[in-house]
């Protein structure tokens, strides 16, 4: 049977000097023993996989709120493809898969539901008492809101994956700082790999989504360099598949083109700052992790595009501004009368603020179940 020794031996062998090993792990803020053959990271995986927090992703919106169709991504299948992105680069540079893993199914346990709509309202109700950042709050729920184990609050996670998780940067995320996790230290290559493959992820699955939807129109895609240059190869070698097929394929290449070059460009880079280690990586002053030059000037436009066609887009804004004031009722309802929270929820109140106790509880909901505690509290002939 596989035990802690093969696992270091294994990783020894198979991953790269500078790749973060688990027997390396600054470890846990309540140590535990080490299980007999999974590795700290693995083990991490597994608890992320298995809480509420992830469970929930599955009706937390993506940019359309859940009632608009059972086609569209949630946060859940968001998290899946950035996983799966993810650990296919991590592999190719050989970094350490699980833990790759681990932090690309807990970037997004502390959004809200609506989205991002949903973050922005609560970090404005938040104002002067610490405001929102669903990194933040990611750290939060593993840390503290997950009741799951007698021993210690929280899922007790690894520190790698901790700090991964409020590191975490992309477009539409903003890494927080705390001093306990290293604040002037770059996050592992593992957790850039995760930042840039949730940029890809997006992208590609808003594209596909937008589509879907009818609020993007292929035809204005054509005016994309990137668009037009996959779609002309494909029509030249598949021009009697249908048009549907013709949108998965050029997704599909987009998704394969991004991830070649990352890999290509950050084996270059690897190469050029000759990195010997872990430590060397975290000390960089910049991220290592990155596309070339040519890649950042293909997607530049992509990435307007998907800001003024589609999150841009006057339904999306109606979703959103209707989202925000669901959200806004639901927390001064609360706020002013804190027993008409769940029990379980009123317990929390001698451990934490008022208001913090109610932002917790709003930001674990789904979309559907904070549409249901809405007409519950204001439409009269509702039950409670």
């Amino acid at each position: 049977m596989l035990d802690q020794k093969q696992i270091k031996k294994f990783e020894d062998i198979f991953l790269a000097s500078y790749a973060a090993k688990s027997y390396q792990s600054r470890g846990r803020v309540y140590p535990e023993k080490e299980h007999s053959y999974r590795s700290a990271y693995q083990r991490d995986r597994d608890r992320i996989i298995h809480s509420a927090a992830f469970r929930r992703l599955e009706y937390k919106t993506q940019v359309f709120v859940i009632h608009e169709g059972d086609y569209y991504r949630t946060r859940l299948t968001h998290t899946l493809e950035v996983a799966q992105i993810a650990r296919t680069i991590a592999a190719a540079l050989r970094l350490n898969i699980d833990l790759t893993e681990a932090v690309a199914l807990a970037h997004d346990l502390g959004h809200t539901p609506f989205g991002h709509s949903g973050e922005d309202a609560l970090n404005e109700l938040m104002k002067g008492q610490g405001g929102f950042n669903h990194n933040l709050h990611s750290l939060r729920v593993v840390d503290i809101l997950e009741e799951r184990y007698p021993d210690f609050p929280g899922i007790n996670l690894t520190w790698e994956v901790r700090e991964g998780i409020v590191k975490h940067s992309s477009a539409f995320d903003r890494a927080v700082w705390i001093k306990s996790l290293a604040p002037s230290e770059m996050p592992t290559l593992e957790t850039q790999i995760v930042d840039i493959a949730d940029e890809i992820a997006y992208d590609n699955h808003d594209l596909d989504d937008g589509l879907t939807s009818d609020l993007i129109k292929e035809e204005d895609l054509t005016k994309l360099p990137i668009w037009s240059k996959l779609y002309a190869g494909i029509q030249y070698r598949r021009a009697e598949i249908s048009d549907e097929m013709k949108k998965h394929l050029i997704i599909r290449s987009l998704i394969d083109m991004q991830v070649t070059d990352l890999i290509q460009e950050t084996e270059k880079i690897i190469r050029k700052l000759k990195l010997k280690s872990y430590r060397d990586a975290k000390r960089h002053d910049k991220k290592i992790v990155a596309f070339s030059k040519e890649m950042l000037r293909l997607r530049m436009p992509l990435r307007k595009f998907l800001m003024e066609k589609l999150y841009n887009h006057y339904r999306v804004v109606r979703m959103s501004d209707k989202a925000k004031r669901f959200l806004e009722e639901l927390f001064r309802v609360y706020v002013k009368r804190p027993t008409a929270l769940p029990p379980q929820v009123q317990k929390r109140l001698g451990c934490d603020r008022v208001k913090r106790v109610v932002c917790d509880y709003i930001a674990g909901m789904t979309d559907r179940y904070a549409l249901d505690e809405y007409k519950k509290l204001f439409e009269p002939y509702q039950k409670v």
